[in-house]
């Protein structure tokens, strides 16, 4: 199955705003390169660990949507998005599924967040550290859909899952994952104790990867996957919303509708600076608020009134 492929050349500063901008508009999947590689064999595929922001000076974006896009169109979407920044040295081409998904997976090494959760590609062995019995393992074939742990924006999440699940406030409870991508949260919120979790997306791509992956890792009962018109409404005493600023924004009212009093959310894919005007947005309906920041990227959590 081919796709429509954009690259771009940015500066470090820059990479940020492109990146938001291209998954505002709807990229399946973007990926970072070191453009300095272009010159050299290497072939650096680039998405920061777990605390880190290692970004070269000058870095390529590559984006994926779905072969059918009109590439004007949108780049006109870009353009309305964020006009202050150059989308003149966008770049298109049609690519299939190996040229991008196979390197990809070659470069996802197996990750640790907080105490005991571990994200481990389905074609790795499992590390000598997540050996022990109280390790939350996750094995993840991500394919299409986003949410691999590597990304700052699901490792904040992931962090503050393992950090629920020491304080024991996971245990034998039900999760809400709102944006579920690949069902990394929701997994490994199971795999730390939950007794079950249920997957939203509005991608139906990424509803067959969170159910494959819940297959994978031997939980299938466990996890339920909808898309938003489908949703059964209920409220959970955890909440986990890895979506972006301005989705956070309209969706207020309905995430807040989900969390039983004294329930947990946390919400994630807000670039720093977003999280003001977010902060005093869910003031209404939530008390100790904090904002954490890896990176350029935040996630604000609080507890429901």
């Amino acid at each position: 199955m081919p796709y429509l492929e954009l690259t771009l050349r940015c500066a470090e500063a820059e990479q940020p705003r492109y990146e938001n901008a291209l998954e505002d508009v709807g990229a399946l999947s973007v990926t970072l390169l070191d453009a300095d590689a272009e010159t050299s064999n290497e072939n650096a595929i680039l998405e920061p660990g777990v605390g880190q922001t290692p970004l070269w000076n000058a870095l390529v974006l590559n984006a994926l949507f779905p072969a059918e896009t009109d590439a004007l169109l949108l780049l006109a979407a870009l353009e309305s998005f964020d006009p202050g920044l150059d989308w003149t040295r966008v770049a298109f081409r049609s690519v299939e599924d190996q040229d991008w998904e196979r390197a990809w997976l070659d470069q996802f090494k197996p990750m640790r967040f907080g105490q005991r959760t571990f994200i481990v590609p389905w074609n790795h062995a499992l590390p000598e550290e997540a050996a022990h019995a109280q390790a939350a393992v996750v094995r993840l074939d991500p394919g299409l859909a986003f949410g691999s742990g590597t990304h700052p924006t699901t490792s904040l999440c992931l962090g503050w899952l393992d950090q629920l699940a020491q304080a024991g406030e996971l245990q034998g409870r039900r999760v809400l994952d709102f944006g579920c991508g690949s069902g990394i949260l929701a997994l490994a919120a199971i795999k730390l104790g939950a007794a079950a979790a249920i997957g939203v997306d509005n991608d139906p791509q990424a509803l067959i990867a969170s159910a494959d992956n819940a297959e994978r890792n031997a939980v299938g009962p466990q996890l339920q996957v909808y898309l938003p018109q489908d949703e059964p409404v209920a409220r959970y005493p955890i909440v986990v919303a890895n979506i972006l600023a301005s989705a956070l924004d309209a969706l207020a009212d309905t995430l807040a509708a989900r969390v039983e009093p004294g329930g947990r959310i946390a919400l994630s894919g807000i670039l720093h600076g977003q999280e003001p005007e977010l902060l005093q947005r869910y003031a209404q309906w939530f008390d100790q608020l904090v904002a954490s920041r890896e990176g350029d990227w935040m996630r604000i959590d609080g507890v429901r009134r």
